[in-house]
Parts: structure tokens; C-alpha cells; sequence
């Protein structure tokens, strides 16, 4: 019986480690989506929620790229989490940002959800994959918002601001959510912009959050092909400022290449604090000129001046020749490292480019689309060198994880063998023992 046990025993081990080399070799792809969120905690830029490109229905999805390592944009690796939110019900317009005592903790507002259970907030702790719902002390009357961008400060204050709700209103309420000690307020609105949603909006160095664009008509009708909306979005001639400390608005008028009105586009802080570098977006109709290749702007801080940045880069595989690669609107955009890394959305070919765009950003004189995430702060560093790493890192994984399943296997197949065996011979000693016995008894 003893080796019985320990056959089955090693069966059930090759059985798993079988099965943990099979889901190594067999990389998880995400389905395309856009309208998620995205948080970058240590080294892991995480992905959560949203809605399926091809049908615009909520989707189930939690995951996660490791940027600790260099990367090549057409073969991610990512990592499945989805297991761990099944407390999160499905809803895409969320907004997150990575807060709490210890700046570690992913913080979800809000979002469009069918089910009413679904919390105002929600937090996930890394370290232990744990999510949970809270509740949050002070004001009692905050309802539930989505398609905005919330921002987060120096002193881990969540700043949410205008969006819609779930009666389809669009407000310009600020709300400010303290992340240490989870307690609500209301900042001002003397002087706010009109209400909108889907703009964009950044924290800038001296604490102050800069909106931008945007949309005022929950009517207005969206082509995922065009990009276009109708004439429904705001103008991008004015941008907004509101100052944490002082808890008050202020209106700048930009001068230069204005940007055409739009909103669902992404925005991000340049690495020397002094521009803006927004992307892609849903365009009015008319008076946009060539838009792909107007698709990416800067917004000079020091005399709020718009400008087209010199772009040169790589041509992206399986794009039919092309150098820059689609605008897309609902996406996401983080800076990681010297990259500004735009994640899915709409408008873009799966089939010809990749989920992620890096963009290196890191010269302000020529930015650089690139397919190799380098995680060194280097500029000079190689991206071919990066390529190699990352193939490299990749061939090494499947050399070893095909040699322990032989290895495994061949352990395996050996104590089948010994144990079928060792059986048989059982067996015929039983027979022999039996036959005789049977035979007395006639």
C-alpha cells in the first residue's frame, strides 16, 4: 500500500509541474479593450476592466506587464490576475491611481457597471492579491461617477473630478478622496471649467492638475473607425489649473498649433516637468487636417504654447509599410522610464500592431516610436540589446521548462514501470497462492 501512495504521489507531482510548464510555454493574451484603467505599482503595470473592442460589452479582465525587464512590443508577456477579482463586478469608465499609507495600494473609483452592488471604491493590495471595498467617512451625498481621469498627489490626495454619473448628467463637482485616512471633501468650483468628461488631466510639479479638452454631450455618437464624434467636443484653446494647496481655478488661453477639439485621448507629464505630450483621441469632424500624423502634440508649460514634436521611429511588423502607427481614442498613456507607454484602445489593427506603443521621449528635440522597452535610465543604452534579452530571456525559459517536463516525465515513467511491475508480480504470487488453495477445497 506504502508504494501505492508514493506512486500516486509522484504521478500527482509530474501531473503539476506538466501543467505549470504548459501555462509558461503558453503565454496569456488579453482580449482588446479600451475605456480600463491602468496603475503602475513597483514594477507592474497593471490592467483592469473595460470593454471588448469588438462588441463594446463589459469584460472580465485583470493583468498585469512586468516593465523590470526589457520587453519587445510584439510579444508581451503578461500576467493573468483575473482570479483574484471576482469582488470587482464588471465595468468599464473607471478611474485608479496607486495610493494608501505606503503608496501601495491600487485605489478604483466609480466606473459604468450593470450591477448596483459594485462599491464607489475599492482597493487591492500587490503583496497579497487582496481586494476589498470601502467605506469612506465625511460626505454622504457622493454618487457614482465614470469617464473621468482622477489624479493623485504628492500627499496621496485622490482629486476626481466632472465626469458622468449613472443618470447620464455630466457634473463638474470635485471630489477628493484622502487615500491614507479614507475620508472624503469637496474642493472648490469658483471659477471651474464647464462640466465634461473624458478629458485629460495631469498632476504638474508645483501641485497643481491641469485639465484639459474634453466633451459636454453624452448624446454625441462616436465612429471607432473615423475616430471622429460630430462637433461635439470642447476646444483645446483653453486649459484649466487647479491648485491642491490653495484649492482654487485659474483658465490659460494657448497660442501655437492648437490641437483640433477632442476628448478620450491620453496626457502625461514630459520627463523635464515642463510640457504636456498628449495623443490620439476622438476628433471633431471638421477642421482636423491630416490626423494621424497630428495625432500627438505638446503643450509648452512655460508659455502654454501647442506644437507638432519631431517624430521619427521604427516601422511597426505586419503594418503595411507604415512608420507611425494609428491614433487611438480610450486608451491609456503612463511614463515608465523614458517611455511614454500607450495601452489598447480603439482605432488601431490588433492584427498589424501591437496592444502597447512606446514612445521614448526621453529627447525633446525628437521623440521615438519604438517596438523595445528598455528599463535602464540610460538613453544609450541599445534597443537591439534590449531585443536580444528579451528573445534571450525567453528562449532560456523554454529550453528549461521543456527540460524539467522530460526530466519529470522520464521520473515519472520510470515509477510507472517499476510500480505496473512490481504489480504483475503480485499478481502471478497471488495466483500461485490461490489455485492450489481452491483445488483443496473441491
Amino acid at each position: 500500500m506504502s508504494k501505492n501512495i508514493l506512486v500516486y504521489f509522484l504521478l500527482w507531482i509530474l501531473l503539476l509541474v506538466l501543467v505549470d510548464v504548459n501555462c509558461q510555454l503558453t503565454p496569456f493574451k488579453p482580449s482588446g479593450l479600451f475605456r480600463h484603467t491602468t496603475t503602475l505599482i513597483d514594477n507592474e503595470l497593471y490592467i483592469l476592466g473595460g470593454s471588448l473592442t469588438s462588441n463594446y460589452t463589459l469584460v472580465k479582465g485583470f493583468f498585469y506587464l512586468d516593465i523590470s525587464v526589457p520587453f519587445n512590443t510584439q510579444e508581451l508577456s503578461w500576467q493573468d490576475r483575473s482570479s483574484t477579482i471576482n469582488k470587482i463586478p464588471l465595468h468599464d469608465g473607471a478611474t485608479s491611481v496607486k495610493g494608501g499609507a505606503n503608496n501601495d495600494t491600487l485605489f478604483l473609483y466609480g466606473g459604468l457597471t450593470n450591477d448596483p452592488k459594485m462599491a464607489l471604491i475599492y482597493t487591492f493590495d500587490p503583496l497579497h492579491s487582496v481586494w476589498n471595498s470601502q467605506e469612506i467617512v465625511g460626505i454622504n451625498n457622493t454618487i457614482r461617477r465614470q469617464s473621468l481621469t482622477g489624479v493623485i498627489d504628492y500627499n496621496g490626495k485622490f482629486y476626481l473630478w466632472g465626469g458622468v454619473t449613472s443618470n447620464n448628467i455630466i457634473v463638474n463637482e470635485m471630489l477628493i478622496l484622502n487615500t491614507i485616512n479614507l475620508s472624503w471633501r469637496k474642493g472648490s468650483l469658483v471659477n471651474a471649467p464647464t462640466a465634461r468628461y473624458h478629458f485629460g488631466a495631469t498632476l504638474l510639479p508645483n501641485n497643481k492638475i491641469i485639465y484639459i479638452g474634453g466633451g459636454d454631450d453624452i448624446t454625441s455618437k462616436f465612429n471607432n473607425e473615423t475616430l471622429s464624434i460630430g462637433d461635439t467636443a470642447l476646444s483645446l484653446r483653453e486649459v484649466y489649473i487647479y491648485d491642491t494647496i490653495n484649492d482654487n481655478w485659474d483658465t490659460k488661453n494657448t497660442t501655437g498649433e492648437i490641437p483640433s477639439n477632442r476628448y478620450g485621448f491620453s496626457t502625461i507629464l514630459g520627463l523635464d516637468g515642463q510640457r504636456i505630450i498628449i495623443y490620439g483621441g476622438a476628433f471633431n469632424d471638421s477642421g482636423y487636417g491630416d490626423y494621424r500624423d497630428s495625432s500627438l502634440y505638446v503643450l509648452d508649460l512655460t508659455n502654454f504654447n501647442w506644437y507638432i514634436p519631431k517624430i521619427t521611429g521604427k516601422i511597426f511588423p505586419n503594418s503595411g509599410g507604415k512608420i507611425f502607427p494609428n491614433p487611438r481614442a480610450f486608451h491609456k498613456a503612463n511614463v515608465i522610464s523614458r517611455y511614454m507607454v500607450i495601452t489598447f484602445g480603439v482605432g488601431y489593427d490588433r492584427k498589424a500592431e501591437s496592444d502597447i506603443l512606446l514612445l521614448d521621449i526621453s529627447n525633446n528635440e525628437e521623440y521615438v516610436w519604438t517596438t523595445s522597452f528598455d528599463p535602464s535610465p540610460s538613453p544609450s543604452s541599445s534597443s537591439q540589446t534590449s531585443n536580444n534579452s528579451s528573445d534571450n530571456s525567453k528562449m532560456v525559459g523554454a529550453i528549461v521548462g521543456s527540460l524539467l517536463s522530460g526530466i519529470f516525465l522520464s521520473v515519472g515513467s520510470f515509477f510507472l514501470y517499476k510500480w505496473n511491475k512490481n504489480k504483475q508480480n503480485q499478481n502471478h504470487i497471488t495466483r500461485t497462492v490461490l489455485i492450489p488453495h481452491s483445488y483443496s477445497n473441491c
